[in-house]
């Protein structure tokens, strides 16, 4: 049986749209395929603005997302594979779906894997971000 990702990415997206609320998409910018300009990418991920008057020529495919959007002023083309999605939702309320994470890693590894053999040169991934504390938690200490 086909994935039923694509089907539910097209249907919260006309949810979303047809209520007059911004569609966003987080996307796992490490995924293979996804092509998106890297000074958007934090933390391995990127929130891209689906809204049509941000984008241009969407297409909501079954294996991937492709549109037209500006960065800086500079048109670029964006492809986004369907597997790539982690949440879809509403800019204003937060209201949407997410998509589990270990259906995201399973094929994340599987093609990495793939991706590995075809091109030996990929730089290793940096694991040293978990490790620092969370910004926004005050770490205050008295000093006498």
């Amino acid at each position: 049986m086909t994935s039923n990702r694509p089907y539910l990415l097209r249907a919260i997206y006309d949810w979303i749209s047809d209520n007059g609320l911004t569609p966003y998409v987080l996307v796992d910018a490490g995924f293979p395929g996804v092509r998106v300009p890297s000074h958007v990418v934090k933390n391995g991920q990127v929130v891209l603005n689906l809204a049509m008057r941000a984008v241009a020529n969407l297409d909501l495919g079954n294996d991937r997302i492709a549109f037209q959007a500006r960065f800086s002023g500079v048109s670029q083309s964006i492809v986004i594979p369907v597997h790539a999605v982690l949440a879809l939702y509403a800019q204003e309320n937060g209201q949407g779906m997410m998509f589990p994470a270990d259906e995201n890693e399973a094929l994340n590894a599987g093609a990495a894997d793939e991706s590995e053999d075809e091109a030996g040169d990929t730089p290793p991934a940096s694991g040293g971000d978990d490790d620092r504390p969370k910004r926004g938690t005050p770490h205050l200490r008295v000093v006498k």
